[in-house]
């Protein structure tokens, strides 16, 4: 039987200055099971990572109602959200967003700081080998290159063995070669982890690696395609 670790339900995100108002998602309904990679896509503006920062409890919609995990985030208070992404989600971001003075495997264990759990050092220094840093654990950020410190963040999200991993445009600063391994790393960790994963794309290689693909258009969710309607 199917689970839905996500909900949405008619959600709407407006944001009101002292001279407008802007609609930035419109009524957007969707349903994500566990262990289901979907990837948002559309062009800048869309809405794709307003999206995301909503279904993830970073920011609060409008209207309608998100569920998380059996969570209505409506109900929850900012502490509360944000407990609960310590204790199930994992991010990936397109500028890395490594803490600078921190070593390679300090910024890996940092969930753990901020999940209230005991460092896990040799959790931390296998998933560094896993994502090819193996003897990288002390080098600083600003010690490595870009796809270096995209591997670290990916390391990093998988500390905590999250059940659901946002990817914000992960492959976004990086050149093609270098992203070519970053999504191989991506779904091989969230394949061993049977995590489910929301991407947030502009990249088509990167998004039909997922089972669905959900299209925004000027903040409307439009058709999405299954990977068996891609194969046909």
């Amino acid at each position: 039987m199917s689970i839905s670790v996500i909900k949405a339900h008619s959600v709407s995100k407006q944001v009101t200055t002292a001279l407008s108002s802007m609609t930035i998602l419109q009524d957007v309904s969707l349903e994500v099971e566990q262990g289901e990679s979907i990837a948002l896509v559309g062009v800048s503006g869309a809405g794709k990572s307003t999206l995301m920062t909503l279904l993830a409890g970073l920011d609060v919609a409008t209207t309608g109602e998100i569920e998380l995990l059996g969570h209505c985030l409506n109900q929850l208070n900012d502490e509360q959200r944000a407990q609960l992404r310590s204790e199930s989600i994992g991010f990936v971001f397109q500028n890395f967003l490594l803490l600078p003075t921190l070593t390679a495997l300090e910024n890996v264990t940092l969930p753990c700081l901020i999940k209230n759990q005991d460092i896990d050092i040799e959790r931390g220094k296998q998933l560094l080998a896993v994502v090819g840093l193996q003897g990288r654990e002390t080098h600083l950020p600003s010690q490595l290159s870009g796809g270096e410190q995209q591997r670290v963040a990916l390391a990093r999200a998988f500390m905590i063995k999250p059940k659901i991993l946002f990817a914000d445009e992960p492959t976004g600063n990086l050149d093609q070669q270098t992203a070519a391994m970053i999504i191989e790393l991506l779904f091989e960790l969230n394949r061993d982890s049977g995590t489910t994963l929301v991407l947030v794309t502009h990249d088509d290689v990167l998004a039909a690696r997922c089972d669905r693909v959900m299209r925004l258009d000027n903040g409307v969710l439009n058709k999405e395609v299954s990977r068996e309607e891609r194969d046909v």
